[in-house]
């Protein structure tokens, strides 16, 4: 099919208007039990710090049987961001300062205050999602040449990005995301700082929430780095790797979710969004998260129902749902370029190339969900 044209796009209000009715109303209510498997990944993350504080007395050669925990460990990282995630996008904790408490704990590894989540997620990114305001869309080619440009450009996948530059981004890019919003906001707070790829500002009161939750974040950093005396073997195996395991997964996510999309100055997100088909395991574990464009649509919906989302998406749209496997995702991530040099079209640093956006030819589906 055609490019979509501006004329046919669809508000994510008239998409949820019009599934609404075919969902059951407990597809709406709140579930408790994201807040346990929240729970449950933070007693993991204890658990493994408190087994590393004695890896000290361990022989070297068996240092290697604390490998399966630290990928245990990275992977509570990604729930914990997943299940704080739906934490504040639901009303399941209708207590204000439970909520805060929990999501403050749920996304302390992240180095992310909740107050600043729910502005540069839930406000700026759901409710200007890959449009020019949109702070976690891909950077303008005409946008000036900063580190915060070059680092997307240097450690984002795309045709050309180095392997070894790709492999430290996946484990570092999080944190250089997180820390590019948050200086901008706590620092300047103008809405015209010009290295974030759009800036926002927040309200006086937000911003010292974000403040004060941040140096809780970074004390609860700190007394980890002290309870694990700063044993670099301790440090690597608990702290880093599972970190680094985390950010990863995370960013495999993330980067699949807008980053192949074009950009939309109405939030379409059929046209904005992707959902991608991993192995039925990590749907399990990771709270249905590959199903984004259904969150997009229905960002307060329990997460358990996402499937019952798609079905009706494949059903009434099903030549405007970008819907892929990770693998052809991924793959369509390393062979266009990671800048926009308009709404359609992806270019390199240089602006040499002329990619048209791969998914503007219609559905990508490519297979089924078993």
């Amino acid at each position: 099919m055609n490019v979509v044209e501006r004329e046919t796009w669809i508000t994510q209000a008239e998409y949820a208007k019009k599934l609404r009715s075919s969902l059951p109303p407990e597809a709406f209510l709140p579930d408790p039990s994201k807040t346990w498997i929240l729970l449950i990944n933070i007693a993991i993350l204890i658990l493994g710090w408190g087994v590393a504080n004695h890896l000290d007395r361990w022989h070297w050669y068996l240092l290697w049987l604390y490998l399966p925990l630290s990928i245990v460990m990275g992977n509570s990282v990604i729930v914990l961001l997943f299940s704080t995630h739906d934490l504040l996008h639901s009303r399941t904790i209708k207590n204000p300062q439970l909520r805060q408490i929990l999501s403050l704990l749920g996304l302390t590894l992240l180095w992310t205050p909740p107050t600043f989540w729910k502005a540069v997620h839930n406000r700026e990114h759901h409710n200007k999602t890959n449009s020019l305001q949109d702070p976690d869309r891909n950077y303008l080619y005409e946008q000036p040449n900063n580190w915060g440009k070059w680092i997307q450009d240097t450690f984002v996948p795309s045709a050309e990005v180095h392997p070894l530059g790709l492999t430290i981004g996946m484990a570092h890019a999080w944190g250089v995301h997180t820390f590019r919003n948050l200086s901008s906001v706590l620092l300047f707070n103008h809405g015209r700082t010009e290295y974030p790829p759009a800036a926002f500002t927040v309200s006086t009161k937000e911003r010292k929430a974000i403040a004060i939750e941040f140096l809780i974040i970074l004390g609860i950093h700190v007394g980890i780095l002290f309870y694990l005396g700063f044993h670099p073997v301790k440090l690597l195996l608990s702290y880093f790797l599972p970190i680094w395991i985390g950010y990863s997964g995370i960013l495999f996510y993330v980067y699949t979710n807008h980053m192949l999309c074009r950009m939309t100055s109405i939030n379409d997100p059929l046209i904005n969004s992707v959902s991608i088909q991993v192995p039925p395991i990590f749907d399990t574990l990771h709270l249905n998260f590959s199903y984004h464009t259904e969150h997009h649509i229905f960002p307060g919906i329990n997460s358990d129902y996402y499937p019952v989302v798609q079905g009706l998406l494949k059903t009434h749209y099903p030549d405007r749902f970008n819907l892929l496997d990770a693998g052809e995702a991924w793959r369509l991530m390393l062979r266009t370029p990671r800048h926009y040099k308009d709404e359609n079209t992806f270019t390199d640093w240089n602006g040499e190339k002329s990619i048209t956006c791969p998914l503007s030819s219609g559905s990508r589906e490519s297979g089924a969900r078993n």
